[in-house]
Parts: C-alpha cells; structure tokens; sequence
C-alpha cells in the first residue's frame, strides 16, 4: 500500500488559476502564488488528500513551452514561493505532484539559444530531433528542427540522447530536493521514448519512497506504459469519454464496458492499474458543459469516485462553473478564481457539497482504494456494482433515467446497509437489499454490521432532515436541485416463494443488456433522422452482445 493507492486529487492549472499574464515578459517575479494557500483549506473540506498542480516552471507562455526547468514561472513568484506552498500542503496532508513537460522545450530554452548561435559546433545540437542545417523556420532560424504538434515554439527533445536523459534526470532530482515534491505528471507520456521512462522510474525509485509517475496516455493499451518499470499509472481517457457519453446517451453499458475492459487489462485483481480517473481537465471542456442533462453531475461524480482507479477534480468543476473549448484556445478551460468567491461553496453550493461527501466516503471506506470491482445489474439506464475487500462489501448504485427505479442488489454478506449520502439504513433479506434510487441520482450502501450505528446524513452534515438528499425533481434543469432530497430504500426483499431460480435470472439479465443496447442504438440512429421499421427490424433481430457493442462502436 501506497499513499497514492488512497489518493483523491485535486488538479490545478496555476498560471490561469492565479491569472497570470498570458505572455511572460521575464521580469522581476510576482508573487502569484501564495495567493494559493487559502484553498489549501478547500481542498481539505473536500477529502482531497493529493494535488497536481502545473505547468509551473519559467516558460514563454501557456507553460508547456519550458525556459527553464529549475526556476518557477516568473508570473508566479520565486523558488521560495513554491517550497513554502509545497511545505504548506504536506502540513495539511496533501501530498503534491508537478507538471513534467520532458518532450519537448522552448525556443528560449539554453540548450535551444546555443543551437540558434553556434550551429553546427553547438554541443547541443543532438539535445533535439532532426535538427537540420539546411532547412528553415518561420522563425527564419536558418535550420529546421523535429516539433511537438506541429508548433516550433515546442521543440522536440532528442530523447534518446544521453546527456539529454542525465539532464532530466537531474531535473527530477533538483524538484525533490529544493521542493520535496511527492510525484510527477509526465506531460505527452504516449510519445515518451520507452528507455527514457526507464530512466525516468530508476530515478523515481531512487529520490523519494513511495515516488509517483503519472503519464498523460489518451489512448491505446495503457500496460504499456504503466508496469513495473515504466509509470505508476496515466490518464483514464477511456473512461473519462465513458462517463460524460454514457450519462448522455443513456447508455451505461459504455461504462460498464469500459470498466470491464480497463479492469481485465490489470489482470481482474484489486492491486492491477490504479488509472488516474477525471471527468475533465485543462485540455478538455468542463463536465458542467458536457452534460446534456446537468442534473447528471451527481451519477456521474459518485462513479468518478467508486469504480477501479484514482478519482481528480479539475480546479472549480466542483463549483459547475462552464468551460467550453474554442478553436484557437482554451483560456475558457483555464479561467482565473478568485478563493473569496467561492470560501463558503461546501455549504452554499450544492454541487461543492456533494463532492464533499464523496471525498468524505471514499476516506471511510477502504474498499473503494482497494476493493475488486463486480457487476451486480446493468440496463441502459441503471447500474450497479460492488466493491469488496476481505473485511467490507460496498455497494453503488446509479440512475441515469429521469423516473425512479428499484433494484434488487445482493448484500454481500452485511445484515444492514447505510446509505453514505442520504444516511438511510436498510436491512438484508434473504441476502439482498431491495432499492428504490430516484431518477439522475445514486447512491453508496456502506455496511453496517451487527450493533453498529451511522447516524443520518453524517457524511453531509444537512442543516435539516431533508438537505443532502437525492431525489427525482434532480433531474430538472437547475443546479441548486440536484442535492435537495435522497436515495429512498425499500427494506422489503422478494418473497423467496416468488423468487425465480438463478438460471431464469442469469437469462432476465442478458436479456435486458441486449435490449438495453438495442435502444441504445435505435436512440443514436433517431438522432441522424426517422426510424423505418425495417432499421428497426435489423436491430431488434441483432441479438449478439458483441455484435450490438461493435456496432454502438460505429457510430463515433
């Protein structure tokens, strides 16, 4: 066990955060960021227990084209700013990972200004890719270079290079040093030379115990970069698409496939990849503005922060401020806060407040951390899982529809189970829990064992018996609803007179995941005009489960 196998994070964008000067001039440092200490306090009410923070390091402008690796961002303040934040959130818990931006550097980078100088007899002039003498930039260099995206303000690292390897390698050392850092981002890890993440993990395994190595991968087969010698974990992309589409699709057997997927991908056992989960970042437009249902913000947050993996909140989305993303820029996605506007937001604000208690159950719950993952019942339009330890069984349901649905959940060995939102119990029969969960709504079923007592609602601390709840008037259009009423609880289970026999529930399920995806397809067809009765006909008759998910797979 590791400090991050219990991580919820906290991701911060400093130099929009802090609004900072979209251009560096490279003057005297303004001190920017301990501007930030007060939301030290925020992060703490939210159970966050871990931040990442960056790009912070001197740089030309956006902060991903680096000047100087050793030298915090001028428009942020000095070196002792950083030590002093970085030391501030150790002595509130919170450990704090940096931006590490290792492919590439900027134009005004030393190594780079030696290049544009000495040419051909600069001894950096194999520090980047394809450097070629008789080429040209609009820069009028009077030499071509290998660049990061198709933008030679970002000048390719030549990875492979020794003394290009050491340096970053020296880097890293320095950060721990200086700063005490608990961790790094790897900026564009998808494209890292594989020997120099190598070198990279040596290194982590040399400065710090417990040292992190978080990977920015969008795509693709993510045990190639997390494994014993390379990270610790990367970006879930493929989940972070899963959870905004499925909730606006109405399909969660995209999530549920996903998951499946990522968690077979770690062998199907709790200690497998620990993926870095998020719902949006400073790349990606806001959750808040994703959703085509905002009253979704609750399902989608109390997955975020119980299936398999590390659960992020972007800087503000806790708030459900807006952010979309522009075609020349993504300021909106990085916009400035100020810590007075948003001081009493865990009482205030209802979304602040929701996300609040999840950091406070997934601190009380151990199996979230280190639980495996099974499904329990999956339709379109409902979902729900458990994650289990050797000592407790938790339970999450979800329900992306806009009515109320009632399922039956087996209980996992518990004799009761308290709700970690609304704080109602209900009590097994027969093994199973009967619920009723109201429409865009879920909740987490923490077990009680024999004597023990949760009073209601202490995870939200209501000002009344009704506040914190989930109801179904959560699924209208205003934001200040989503939180007012609860997951209500049938504590009656099924007769075992009627109760059908395990084979005719395994047949009932399947049954329902076929139809489930049927209407998910007929639902995504509707969108591009009429349905004829024969589509129709050709869907219905596809009663393939592989076939009707490669076919959902289509249409993106």
């Amino acid at each position: 066990m590791a400090w991050y196998d219990e991580a919820i994070f906290y991701h911060i964008y400093p130099l929009g955060m802090l609004d900072a000067p979209r251009e560096n001039p490279y003057g005297e440092p303004v001190h920017r960021l301990p501007a930030l200490n007060p939301w030290i306090g925020h992060l703490q009410r939210l159970g966050v227990n871990a931040l990442y923070i960056g790009p912070l390091f001197e740089s030309v402008g956006h902060g991903y084209e680096t000047t100087d690796y050793r030298k915090l961002d001028s428009r942020l303040g000095d070196n002792t700013d950083l030590k002093a934040f970085v030391t501030r959130c150790h002595e509130a818990g919170i450990r704090v990972i940096l931006d590490g931006v290792f492919n590439h550097t900027g134009r005004d980078f030393f190594a780079f200004k030696d290049v544009q100088q000495n040419r051909e007899n600069s001894p950096y002039k194999d520090w980047y890719c394809n450097v070629n003498f008789g080429g040209n930039t609009e820069y009028n260099d009077g030499f071509s270079y290998e660049n990061w995206g198709g933008y030679n303000l970002l000048v390719k690292l030549n990875q492979r290079n020794p003394a290009v390897r050491d340096y970053i390698c020296d880097v890293i050392r320095f950060w721990v040093s200086e700063f005490d850092i608990d961790g790094i981002r790897l900026d564009a890890a998808d494209v890292l030379d594989f020997d120099f993440m190598k070198a990279l993990r040596r290194v982590a395994n040399e400065v710090k115990p417990e040292f992190w190595l978080m990977g920015e991968v969008i795509h693709g087969d993510y045990t190639r970069w997390v494994n014993e010698g390379t990270l610790h974990s990367v970006t879930n992309y493929h989940l972070h698409k899963a959870l905004y589409s499925g909730h606006n699709d109405h399909n969660y057997f995209e999530i549920a496939h996903t998951v499946k997927r990522l968690y077979g991908m770690g062998g199907n056992r709790p200690d497998g990849l620990k993926l870095y989960n998020f719902v949006d970042n400073h790349d990606v437009e806001r959750i808040y503005t994703k959703l085509s249902n905002k009253a979704h913000f609750v399902p989608v947050h109390i997955l975020l922060y119980t299936l398999p993996g590390v659960p992020s909140i972007y800087y503000g989305s806790e708030f459900g401020i807006e952010g979309r993303k522009e075609k020349f820029s993504d300021a909106s996605l990085r916009p400035a806060l100020r810590y007075e506007d948003y001081e009493n937001a865990v009482t205030e604000n209802p979304l602040t407040r929701l996300i609040a208690a999840l950091g406070k159950v997934r601190q009380q719950a151990r199996a979230l951390s280190y639980g495996d993952y099974r499904e329990l019942a999956l339709t379109n339009r409902q979902y729900a899982f458990a994650r289990s330890t050797g000592e407790e069984t938790v339970l999450v349901a979800v329900n992306n529809d806009d009515n109320a649905a009632t399922l039956t959940l087996p209980a996992g060995g518990a004799p009761a189970y308290v709700g970690a939102l609304s704080g109602i119990q209900v009590t097994a029969q027969d093994a199973k829990i009967t619920i009723t969960i109201p429409g865009c709504s879920g909740e987490i079923w923490l077990p009680l064992r024999e004597g023990e007592e949760k009073p209601v609602g202490e995870l939200q601390n209501p000002k009344n018996p009704q506040d914190g709840q989930l109801s179904p008037r959560a699924c209208g259009s205003d934001p200040a609803k989503i939180m007012d009423t609860g997951v209500q609880v049938q504590t009656a289970a099924v007769a075992p007179s009627v109760a059908p026999a395990q084979a005719s529930l395994d047949e009932a399920f399947e049954q329902g995941r076929i139809a489930g995806l049927q209407e998910a397809i007929l639902a995504i067809m509707s969108k591009n005009g009429p349905i004829t009765e024969q589509m129709r006909r050709d869907v219905t008759a596809n009663v393939y489960h592989d076939s009707l998910i490669n076919w959902i797979k289509s249409f993106r």
